[in-house]
């Protein structure tokens, strides 16, 4: 089975599935939406977190919202990464948080973003925690590597960033961070983009994922390995295994609900583990507005369901 035969076919049916969704009862998306999302309130995803450290995991908090369209509704966001914060204090959570741009205000105005990212990188020092930008769509990259560094030049210690695999811009990213020693949170990526930005083929983007990750540690980075595709978890043991690297000097991230046997795995392997757990009150606009915007999170839910029914033979993710 080769990628040249396999991907478009795959492509179409999670376009499909995606376009289901609106058609698909709240109940049952609900049901399916929440093995991946903690729940609607801050104290769903304490109990997720408890669960997952309880586990010999860490966890990132990730607070859901609507569209951003004006300035009060990304200051209340940041807000709300504010009190997780707080609560990770009071709770005794091992626990960071990762933000979208977009909803602090990227798209509305660069300085609104900024003050508002700045204050809860302020939050997170005053508790010596940590912050993860998360990367989103093309349109936002080179704003969001700008921020990044402008904020890492103003002392910013406790602030990371994420970088797909599949944009072909990627390597040559890492060398113009590389000064930085950033903490990196690599992935494959999920958004739609077109073929002379990013890589298309399957074995394409594995390719590239493993370059981009010898990149990172040539340059000494820390490394947020992302992903739930079991070659390329084998693939990364290998590396870190020939490089000799502690435990301490990087980790494996997956998002919650997900691959979870190959999470146990690597845990009781003694690999570090940090677990994505998403939660808020717009959780159903969220999963349709994601799921419609980026089909192949669609397919992989619906394989991944499928999945705990009917083993699969390794993972794609």
């Amino acid at each position: 089975m080769t990628p040249t035969t396999t991907i478009p076919a795959l492509v179409i049916l999670d376009r499909t599935i995606a376009r289901m969704l609106p058609a698909v009862p709240k109940p049952l998306v609900h049901m399916l939406a929440q093995r991946y999302i903690a729940g609607p309130t801050l104290a769903d995803a304490c109990r997720v977190v408890k669960r997952v450290n309880g586990q010999g995991k860490l966890a990132t908090i990730d607070v859901l919202g609507e569209e951003i369209t004006r300035d009060d509704e990304a200051r209340a966001i940041a807000g709300a990464y504010r009190d997780v914060f707080q609560t990770i204090e009071r709770e005794g959570l091992d626990s960071n948080v990762s933000v979208k741009l977009t909803g602090l205000g990227l798209k509305l105005d660069y300085d609104l973003c900024r003050e508002n990212l700045e204050s809860v990188l302020g939050e997170a020092a005053r508790w010596n925690n940590f912050v993860r930008i998360d990367m989103e769509d093309s349109s936002t990259t080179n704003e969001t590597l700008r921020l990044y560094r402008e904020l890492r030049e103003s002392d910013h210690e406790n602030l990371g960033i994420v970088l797909q695999a599949y944009l072909r811009r990627t390597l040559d990213d890492i060398r113009s961070l590389a000064d930085l020693r950033p903490s990196v949170r690599i992935c494959k990526g999920i958004y739609l983009e077109p073929p002379e930005l990013a890589y298309q083929g399957y074995e394409e983007v594995r390719a590239n994922f493993l370059r981009a990750l010898e990149a990172l540690l040539d340059a000494g980075c820390y490394v947020g390995i992302a992903t739930h595709d079991e070659w390329l978890v084998s693939e990364a043991r290998r590396i870190v295994a020939r490089r000799g690297l502690g435990p301490d000097e990087y980790q494996f991230q997956m998002l919650l609900g997900v691959a979870e046997q190959l999470g146990q795995r690597l845990v009781r392997e003694g690999h570090r583990l940090r677990i994505y757990v998403p939660f808020g009150e717009h959780w159903y606009a969220y999963s349709l507005r994601r799921l419609q915007e980026n089909p192949r999170i669609a397919g992989y839910i619906a394989a991944d369901t499928l999945g705990r029914l009917v083993p699969r033979r390794n993972g794609s993710a």
